[in-house]
C-alpha cells in the first residue's frame, strides 16, 4: 500500500486568496476566511500596508503568516 502524499500547498498560507469576513482597518484586527487543508478556516487579519482598510467581502491575498492563526493581507 502506497503512503499518503501531502501536497505542500495545503500547508502553505502565504499566497492564498480569501475573503474578508470582519472588516480590517488601521488599528483594527479583522478576520478572513482562507482555503486550507481541504476546507475553509478563519484567521485573524491585519492590513499589510499601514492605514489600509478592507471591508467584508473584499478578496485578499496573504502576504505574511504568523502561526498559529494570524495573517497580513493585501487586496487581491
Amino acid at each position: 500500500m502506497a503512503g499518503h502524499v501531502v501536497d505542500s500547498d495545503d500547508h502553505s498560507i502565504v499566497g492564498k486568496v480569501g475573503r474578508v469576513t470582519g472588516g480590517i482597518g488601521p488599528g483594527r484586527t479583522g478576520e478572513v476566511m482562507l482555503p486550507v487543508r481541504g476546507g475553509t478556516e478563519a484567521f485573524l487579519a491585519h492590513a499589510a500596508e499601514a492605514g489600509e482598510a478592507m471591508g467584508p467581502g473584499t478578496r485578499v491575498v496573504v502576504i505574511e503568516y504568523f502561526a498559529p492563526r494570524t495573517v497580513y493581507v493585501s487586496p487581491a
